[in-house]
């Protein structure tokens, strides 16, 4: 009775998964999780792919359990796995591919495993397509089954065409393109409705109904011829499909007619009738000579009939006059076949092979949450150390408590020789020296990386350039400018922050250079100190006063704070939430993860206390200095009796500004140093992202050559067209190799060496965010934290996201070059 169109299927590659599942697992899992224990899982699941994508070619029903399976362990590995990059070659075939000058890419190769599952999506609709148009349509069951398959088929190419147009941003194969997915998906459609037609007719619906399905089943079919002609698709899937269509939407056109004239015999409708049998005769004769096949002729011939039928009535009997066709009113339309959205599961079985393995959105919870956390600790901490830094430097303009030491008549304050007798101990001029020193390699190791990663981008558009202006129209697939836009945003924004960088590290050396003099002789010892220090005034040994006494119970407290906020500083670096769990119940309990709202209750039941005793210890710090500056202006006008040696006082000012100096500038550097190290991990993540990126514009590259080449072979030679580099490579030329990483030595996070190149993210790198895609590439990973200069002033042109973290209201000589974040292990 009819004749339906399967839908090819793209033909696959072998390849092992195991190796390269175990490297991704091993590098984003932690060693508790014990990446050995899914050493069967990963076995099973190669097994798994190389059974289920050749099983699309063995046209039965119970090949679908097992495509359908693999496709689901696929997607939900996906989900675990989501924004690493799998290094493995998926290979997958044009399904329409005949090795025509017209079909564009044979084949495409690509690491991703979104690619992956689009494929198999594809075959699946392919193969219900296939078992779909080999069911019998005149049983019940082969109806249902049919109608099932294709509804199922339509929205499986929806939603490949909606993934493909979000998720990729290059050129697929041509079976992939926007126009034949929408070609595809009306004719799944159109055919679901076909059986919706025949299953009306064997159910022995009214007339009505079926000439309803029947007008809507046509309208199917136009929409499918209206895709089908265009020039993108045409050429795919040749003439005789067309034919079928354009056959099928004029026989269906016909056949609302033939049902709807039912409809008016039964009213006494008579002309009408006669009209529109006539009109059905004419639709499907015209429909079975566009499609060369007999469709439907058992209507053809019932059409003839009735219509014989009726004329001689209206002859003998009614009288009625015939009217135009154009005429007659619209049949109403009954769009009963629809796409059936893509379901979470296909495979009724379904066991998953990594149930253990973390859901990508618990990766994405955690990331935020630890950015979030850092965000916090990293702005209280700060508060600690400009306070701290502002009281010292106050208490250095006041030369306290020096002062008061020199009223007792000593060589040296005792207090000077402490602060000389630590930075001894701490290393001395020597300990900044050296760590100065290492700043200049590590920002060119981290100016190499991007330096290495632009001329990969730039080279890969100019092979692409001059490949377009060589080939012309000929050379059909993205530029790339098109598809680079995000990473080089990226790119600048990492240079951006090597800029700020550069700044910072300026900044501590003029802060150095400012105090150098004053630290060499803080590192020398008392002797050099003594030699150094001018005479003492002569003030003798003035009286224990009020405000001498005042003034050194004062500065008991303000040692006391320092001591309770080196206390808070450490707790505030060494809060740990397990925020695992709860993600995972709030998952399970209602299928998303608020973050925001989690965390936040976190950190405010984590924090709370300790931000009271930030916020108290800088009221208290306030009183104290408003109290030492009343009681050392009482002291000034005491020694104000006595002859004092300005000369003495002010050294004596620059060694205790010395020694705060030295206390900073040992934190900045250390920090820097571990900012720089950190930053160079993120770095060659992002590098390696690119490589990716570079190795299958390559691959694209060489097979769309191969293509070109492959179609001028057949063609007459001419002498004006060129002959590419890699026309003579073989069929199976492999790969080009990945370029070596730049040779960096390794970091030392935590107390254990890393790999500074890792194959894929390493432990302790944050997720990338928003990924969509295989070449969709994030912002830097680089969470507002990692800003290390966000407190200097001419750095406000880079403000963090997080506004209510840019206003706070710092001194300006205040500053903390290099990020606190550091203190921990960077967020996961």
């Amino acid at each position: 009775m009819s004749e339906f169109l399967s839908i090819p299927v793209k033909k696959p590659t072998d390849v092992d998964l195991v190796k390269p599942l175990k490297n991704i697992i091993a590098s984003h899992y932690n060693t508790s999780d014990n990446p050995e224990s899914y050493n069967t899982a990963i076995e099973e699941f190669n097994k798994l792919r190389n059974q289920a994508v050749w099983k699309v070619y063995e046209k039965y029903e119970s090949s679908l359990e097992i495509v359908y399976y693999y496709y689901d362990e696929l997607a939900s590995l996906e989900a675990k796995l989501a924004g690493s990059s799998p290094q493995i070659p998926f290979k997958w075939k044009d399904a329409f591919d005949k090795g025509s000058l017209f079909s564009g890419r044979a084949s495409l190769t690509l690491t991703s495993f979104k690619y992956e599952i689009i494929c198999v999506l594809f075959n699946i609709g392919a193969l219900q397509s296939a078992i779909a148009s080999t069911q019998i349509v005149e049983t019940d069951g082969g109806l249902k089954l049919a109608a099932k398959l294709f509804q199922l088929a339509a929205g499986i190419y929806k939603h490949i065409k909606e993934t493909v147009s979000e998720s990729f941003h290059q050129d697929l194969t041509p079976d992939m393109s926007t126009e034949t997915l929408s070609a595809l998906t009306y004719l799944m459609l159109a055919q679901a409705q076909e059986i919706f037609v025949l299953k009306a007719i064997h159910d022995q619906m009214k007339d009505a109904i079926v000439a309803k399905l029947s007008a809507q089943c046509a309208e199917y079919y136009s929409d499918t011829i209206k895709v089908l002609q265009k020039d993108q698709v045409r050429p795919l899937v040749g003439n005789s499909w067309i034919s079928l269509v354009l056959g099928k939407q004029l026989i269906f056109q016909g056949l609302a007619e033939y049902f709807q004239s039912s409809v008016c015999k039964v009213n006494k409708e008579i002309g009408e009738e006669i009209a529109r049998l006539q009109h059905a005769i004419s639709n499907i004769k015209n429909g079975q000579q566009q499609s060369a096949k007999n469709l439907y002729q058992d209507y053809l011939t019932k059409a003839t009939r009735a219509l014989a039928d009726a004329e001689k009535d209206n002859n003998f009997i009614y009288h009625e006059a015939v009217p135009d066709v154009k005429n007659l009113s619209a049949i109403a339309k009954a769009p009963v076949a629809k796409p059936t959205p893509l379901p979470s599961r296909l495979s009724s079985n379904f066991q998953d092979l990594f149930r253990d393995l973390m859901p990508v959105a618990i990766h994405q919870a955690l990331a935020a949450y630890d950015v979030r956390k850092t965000d916090l600790m990293n702005m209280e901490v700060n508060k600690l150390r400009e306070s701290t830094q502002l009281l010292n430097s106050v208490l250095a303009s006041l030369n306290l408590p020096a002062a008061l030491e020199d009223t007792n008549g000593v060589t040296v304050p005792p207090s000077l020789l402490e602060k000389s007798e630590a930075v001894r101990r701490e290393g001395g001029v020597d300990k900044i020296d050296s760590m100065i020193r290492e700043l200049p390699d590590l920002l060119k190791c981290n100016q190499e990386i991007l330096d290495a990663t632009a001329e990969m981008l730039q080279e890969e558009k100019q092979s692409d350039d001059e490949l377009r202006a060589q080939f012309r129209e000929k050379w059909k697939r993205s530029e790339s400018e098109k598809l680079t836009g995000s990473i080089r945003s990226n790119l600048d924004m990492y240079k951006q922050m090597i800029a700020t960088a550069v700044n910072a590290d300026s900044v501590v050396r003029e802060k150095y250079l400012k105090h150098k003099q004053a630290i060499m002789l803080l590192s020398t010892g008392p002797d050099a100190i003594e030699k150094a220090l001018p005479s003492g005034s002569s003030c003798g040994n003035m009286q224990n006063t009020s405000a001498i006494s005042n003034l050194k119970r004062l500065l008991e407290e303000v040692e006391t704070i320092k001591a309770e906020r080196d206390a808070i500083e450490s707790e505030l670096k060494s809060v740990t939430v397990d925020m695992k769990a709860t993600f995972l119940s709030a998952l399970a309990h209602d299928g998303a993860i608020n973050e925001a709202e989690l965390s936040n209750e976190s950190l405010g039941r984590s924090y709370g206390e300790l931000q009271k005793q930030v916020k108290e210890s800088i009221e208290k710090q306030e009183s104290l200095l408003h109290n030492i500056q009343v009681q050392n202006t009482e002291f000034s006008k005491e020694k104000d009796n006595c002859v004092a040696s300005i000369h003495r006082e002010n050294f004596l000012k620059e060694l205790a500004a010395g020694f705060d100096a030295y206390n900073e500038l040992v934190k900045n550097l250390q920090e820097g140093i571990k900012f720089y190290k950190n930053l160079t991990q993120h770095l060659v993540t992002f590098q390696n992202k690119v490589t990716d990126f570079c190795f299958a514009r390559k691959t694209e590259k060489e097979e769309l050559l191969r293509s070109l080449t492959q179609d001028a072979s057949k063609m007459p030679p001419a002498s004006n067209v060129p002959t590419p580099p890699t026309a003579s490579a073989p069929e199976k030329k492999e790969a080009p190799p990945r370029p070596p990483a730049p040779n960096v030595p390794p970091v030392v996070v935590d107390g254990s060496k890393t790999l500074p190149y890792p194959s894929a993210f390493p432990r302790g790198m944050p997720l990338p965010y928003n990924v969509t895609g295989a070449f969709a590439y994030p912002p830097p990973p680089m969470p507002t934290s990692y800003n290390p200069y966000a407190t200097l002033p001419q750095m406000h042109a880079y403000p963090p996201p997080q506004q209510q973290y840019a206003n706070q209201p710092y001194p300006p000589q205040q500053y903390q070059p290099y990020p606190y974040y550091y203190q921990q292990p960077p967020p996961q």
